[in-house]
């Protein structure tokens, strides 16, 4: 990274869940303020997990950190931040207007879209002048890349729906108010366009996925007007010992993918941050993230403790037996639910089994994981913008056709709003819920927070269904009924066997538990456990990994799956397949020789 006198104010951190970048926007932010720079650092995840990193709890307001002189940190909180924006949209009807119209306003501004709207109006607060008077730098650590798109879009999606709708009519019917805040809109579009203001760092690891979504998120910055961009390859390997096959394996995957890199990525300022042996909890750890050089590790060849967890086949079986239901994958960006989604889908629809494979998450592509057919599969995607059109023809068709001109003018500004993607987002969803009676639906969800959002967005349908029907004594069920019915559905929570990801699962599965919705299984991604790698970094690692596992299994799941690092990224249905077939790891054995441990991984 840049030194801190060359910084701009405005630093974002984006990419791919599970890259690093809240570990990185904490070490840049820590390495600004112990150079003197006044430093606030800013997380926009709805799931963020700074507080656990820099050890001291956030709020909305800044708070100072702990160890690091003239360094603050704050959350975006959305439903603090919604509840604030409610109550500011309904201070105008309170004692004025008749009950029943606050009533009706009050339903109206209880979905996922107050979330949005109200997450993103404080987001462009923190962009005004006033806090740069206050800090040399502000420091965002994003949601992973697709939720950080849309964020970073909405500051160009709102000043220019104003601008084309001077009435303000917005889905929401009170966000007219919304008019107000203009001129606060164009200030943040010009802070983010501003080379001189904004620095997009795009974090990426030397991993296929990783790599091409920071592609994919540095063009789709460049069309927002945000070019002051600059590249971190997070988390590169180099093997010590030669004769080690898993080393070795690892540093040539990572040497392919970033020998794939596209010429616009490559050509940007890059920086290197090689893979570390310890968990980026605490001060010390993050200030040694960005330090020049590191202590070698001694190698430690104890035998691993035992692993208390199945295998992915295992679960695939309970999963298959009841011949159709609704299997939702979830957890933190980047730790693999798009493959492990595939791989499910595969097997089972290799089964025999009908199966309908989708996706939530707007950076996901899960045709090209597969890359390749099966027969009873059917491959779709939640894209936002066909969704939208869809459901915005569907309403012009349908309500439009009774209003005279100026109401379908009212009904036309009403659905160019920002706020239309999500509901239109959760007719989709709720699409897919539905065909589950009958086929098995695997649904590769976005992460963590935007997923949360849509399962809110659920929330508030039934709600409002759940009113309006039981005066007329009707029956009904609603997709968070099917949600919550564990006989139709089972989630499965993935998580990496590090302490944040692990920890950022538990606070998810605590969410769902207080909808009323039970995790099904824990599954433990690219684990190195049973790698037989005697690399002195990776042993290191791969002790970490054991504490881990076992504190899922203590803690927080009966039903556990590990499933293994391999040396080809599983792509492809093959390979797909070949990750399900692994064996579960046996418990309390000694690390096994790393040349089985490789015959054994998905071939090309």
């Amino acid at each position: 990274m840049a030194q801190p006198s060359s910084l701009t104010p405005y630093l974002f951190f984006t990419g791919k869940g599970g890259v690093g970048k809240t570990s990185l926007a904490c070490a840049t932010a820590i390495r600004a303020a112990d150079a003197g720079k006044r430093v606030l650092l800013i997380s926009t995840d709805p799931a963020s997990n700074l507080d656990e990193m820099l050890g001291v709890a956030l709020s909305r307001q800044p708070t100072p950190v702990p160890g690091v002189a003239g360094l603050m940190a704050l959350n975006i909180d959305p439903e603090a931040s919604a509840e604030a924006y409610r109550e500011r949209a309904l201070a105008p009807y309170l004692g004025k207007a008749p009950e029943a119209e606050v009533e009706k306003i009050r339903e109206e501004l209880s979905g996922a879209c107050t979330i949005e709207v109200a997450a993103f109006d404080e987001f462009s607060g923190l962009l005004d002048e006033t806090w740069r008077q206050q800090f040399d730098h502000v420091v965002f650590d994003t949601a992973p890349s697709g939720h950080t798109l849309r964020l970073l879009s909405l500051p160009r999606a709102w000043t220019d729906f104003l601008d084309h709708n001077p009435r303000g009519a917005s889905c929401l019917g009170p966000h007219s108010g919304m008019a107000m805040q203009r001129d606060r809109f164009a200030a943040a579009l010009v802070a983010l366009t501003d080379p001189r203001m904004t620095t997009v760092v795009l974090v990426t690891r030397p991993e296929r996925s990783a790599i091409r979504e920071a592609e994919r998120t540095s063009s789709e910055l460049h069309a927002l007007g945000l070019s002051h961009q600059r590249l971190i390859l997070n988390g590169t390997f180099q093997a010590t010992d030669r004769s080690d096959p898993i080393a070795v394996a690892i540093e040539e995957r990572g040497r392919r993918a970033l020998a794939g890199m596209e010429p616009a990525l490559r050509a940007l300022p890059t920086e290197e941050v090689p893979l570390k042996t310890f968990n980026m909890l605490g001060i010390e750890r993050l200030r040694a993230l960005l330090a020049p050089s590191q202590p070698a590790p001694s190698p430690d060849l104890e035998a691993l403790p035992p692993l208390p967890a199945g295998s992915l086949s295992g679960l695939v079986d309970e999963l298959s037996a009841p011949g159709s239901g609704f299997i939702l994958v979830m957890g933190k960006g980047g730790v693999g639910k798009t493959t492990i989604a595939c791989a499910i889908a595969a097997e089972l629809a290799a089964r025999g089994h009908r199966v309908h494979l989708s996706t939530t998450d707007p950076a996901a592509h899960v045709a090209g994981t597969l890359e390749g057919t099966l027969p009873n599969l059917e491959v779709s995607r939640i894209d936002p913008s066909a969704e939208t059109q869809a459901y915005t023809e569907k309403i012009l068709s349908r309500k439009g056709k009774d209003l005279d001109e100026e109401g379908r003018a009212l009904l036309r500004e009403d659905l160019a709003s920002p706020c239309t993607e999500e509901v239109a987002i959760f007719h989709a969803f709720s699409h897919l819920v539905a065909q589950a009676r009958s086929k098995f639906v695997v649904l590769d969800t976005a992460p963590t927070g935007h997923t949360l959002m849509l399962l809110d967005a659920t929330g508030a349908y039934h709600r409002q269904m759940t009113r309006e029907l039981k005066s007329a004594g009707a029956r009904l069920i609603t997709p968070f009924m099917r949600l919550r019915d564990p006989a139709y559905t089972r989630i499965l929570l993935v998580s990496l066997p590090e302490t944040t990801p692990v920890s950022e699962a538990a606070h998810l599965q605590k969410d769902l538990r207080r909808a009323g919705i039970e995790p099904w299984a824990w599954l433990i991604n690219n684990s190195l456990l049973v790698s037989g790698s005697r690399d002195p970094l990776l042993r290191a690692r791969m002790r970490a990994e054991a504490e881990q596992v076992a504190r899922v299994k203590r803690d927080h799941a009966q039903r556990v799956a590990l499933i293994p690092w391999v040396p080809e990224e599983p792509v492809g249905v093959e390979r797909l397949r070949a990750l399900v077939a692994q064996a579960a790891p046996e418990a309390g054995t000694p690390t096994p020789d790393p040349a089985p441990a490789l015959a054994h991984s998905p071939r090309v």
